[in-house]
């Protein structure tokens, strides 16, 4: 592996319900996912740095895609401040299980919750 790019290449986020998980992470981090329809399963792709080429991640819809609680943790960059964001989880039908904690002056703020599929996810930021 270049040890000069980061580990983290690309993430799936699984969803029982498109449009109810669309709604949920474009309604708490106040972006707009880019929907693709594969015939079969769908992809709501995250925004990525304009013009880097580089794409993160989504949230998938598809017979192999099963929201869990277990498994892989995701964490989203919710900078400057998460508190924000968090502030939105459980209006936008999700649950904060694991409120703002600092991890470290150093290294910021973390919170987990449960999304509006079932999925434990977190969040980090620097303040």
């Amino acid at each position: 592996m270049d040890k000069t790019t980061n580990t983290l290449n690309w993430f799936e986020v699984p969803v029982a319900d498109f449009d109810r998980a669309k709604k949920f992470y474009e309604t708490v981090f106040g972006v707009e996912l880019f929907v693709m329809d594969f015939g079969g399963f769908k992809m709501g792709l995250f925004p990525s740095e304009p013009g880097n080429g580089k794409l993160t991640g989504a949230i998938c819809h598809g017979e192999w895609y099963k929201p869990s609680q277990d498994g892989a943790l995701v964490y989203f960059n919710a900078n400057p401040d998460l508190s924000d964001c968090l502030a939105r989880v459980e209006k936008a039908g999700g649950k904060v299980i694991r409120p703002k904690t600092q991890i470290s002056p150093e290294y910021g703020n973390m919170a987990m919750f449960i999304d509006s599929e079932g999925n434990r996810v977190a969040m980090h930021s620097q303040k």
